[in-house]
């Protein structure tokens, strides 16, 4: 296929596709499938090897968020029957972030709930990094807090922080009718404090809101610019109790061919696999790991992950190795700056499938939507 050819060429040389050639790859057939994947998985393995970099989530402050977030189980308003705690103590999210380090988690990301931190949160949350180093001197620690306010990313870097999360999550066009409470522009200002703080900045998206392909190609062409060092690709869960708990738009073939986009568009970046695959990849899971290079083991932040065990033999039966604390992530030529190269771009896009007929292949699955009960804010064991 001449697509699937220029894409591969583009993307050893890090150049950008055209926004016609990204919009091709999601209308790609179910008969193509196989192609697409292998042809992305040869940029994949250019710049990551079969490496698979794990990454542990602990939730540091779960529920209660005053944010109108529609996807989110902890939104304000949410009816969704999840784990609700204040801030968990910093040795009660060290203890929780050695689980995921002991199952072979390379980074830990500290997530919590809220618009974003006080100076006193940042304080606490200081606190918490410094006793997760203690423990763990060779890992990874990124914080997930919110909207930042002036001087707050400094002061993270400065207690050890080693990333910031903060995604974009759909396109700025249609940012409004999936949040309300602030706007696209607060998402990439946090992004770009992160950044000038000398903080490795992590942002992705959500897919399965009800968005189009044209949407979806737009947030992943927004991050190449915006240039995070990693890309988390999550799929919608829709929980009950939350304004898209209808919304169950994805197949296992559709999941695989977001994964290969985003590839494309951002070969030489972490583009991590995150909430949702099991949900919606399901038997696929194995196949994503020729798109992306790296994964969240266990549990996410109010949802259940499979077993951690179970990550780790899909990685190893797939013929992929878990990357070790003594190897580099990125790509060389990313480390310490960008590296992205910028390329053409075209605005005419092929037709999508009717919604109806991508309806048909979407039963949903609520049987696979299970809320977390173990782990942070609990006295059960994690799931690592």
């Amino acid at each position: 296929m001449d697509l699937l050819n220029t894409l591969v060429e583009k993307g050893l040389r890090r150049e950008l596709p055209t926004r016609e050639e990204a919009l091709a790859v999601l209308a790609t057939s179910d008969d193509d499938l196989l192609e697409v994947v292998a042809a992305a998985g040869k940029v994949r393995r250019q710049w990551f090897g079969r490496r698979v970099k794990l990454n542990y989530l602990v939730n540091l402050k779960s529920g209660l968020c005053p944010e109108d977030c529609s996807y989110c189980s902890q939104r304000l308003g949410s009816k969704a029957e999840i784990l609700k705690y204040t801030w968990l103590k910093p040795d009660e999210a060290s203890e929780a972030a050695a689980a995921g380090v002991a199952g072979g988690a390379k980074r830990v990301c500290l997530v919590a709930s809220g618009r974003g931190p006080t100076d006193r949160d940042v304080d606490r949350v200081s606190k918490t990094i410094e006793a997760i180093k203690e423990q763990n001197e060779d890992v990874e620690v990124c914080a997930c807090l919110g909207l930042l306010s002036e001087g707050q990313a400094e002061r993270l870097r400065d207690a050890g922080a080693d990333a910031y999360n903060h995604n974009l999550n759909t396109s700025e066009g249609t940012y409004g009718d999936i949040t309300t409470t602030h706007t696209y522009a607060d998402r990439v200002d946090t992004v770009h404090q992160a950044q000038a703080a000398g903080l490795s900045a992590c942002s992705g998206l959500i897919a399965g809101m009800g968005e189009s392909d044209t949407d979806l190609v737009d947030v992943v062409f927004s991050l190449r610019e915006l240039d995070p060092d990693s890309v988390p690709v999550n799929f919608l869960i829709p929980f009950e109790g939350t304004p898209l708990a209808k919304e169950w738009n994805l197949t296992p073939q559709r999941c695989l061919r977001i994964l290969a986009m985003v590839r494309f568009v951002c070969p030489d970046v972490e583009v991590r696999l995150a909430g949702g695959r099991e949900v919606h990849l399901r038997s696929m899971q194995p196949l994503a790991l020729n798109l992306v290079n790296s994964i969240f083991l266990g549990d996410y932040l109010t949802s259940e992950g499979q077993a951690g065990k179970a990550d780790l033999d899909m990685i190893a039966d797939a013929g992929f190795e878990v990357e070790g604390a003594e190897t580099t992530t990125l790509p060389k030529h990313r480390q310490g700056g960008c590296g992205s190269v910028c390329g053409g771009e075209s605005s005419d896009a092929p037709a999508e499938a009717p919604a109806e007929v991508r309806a048909e292949a979407n039963a949903a699955r609520t049987d696979l939507v299970s809320v977390r009960r173990r782990g942070a804010g609990t006295d059960l064991a994690p799931n690592a």
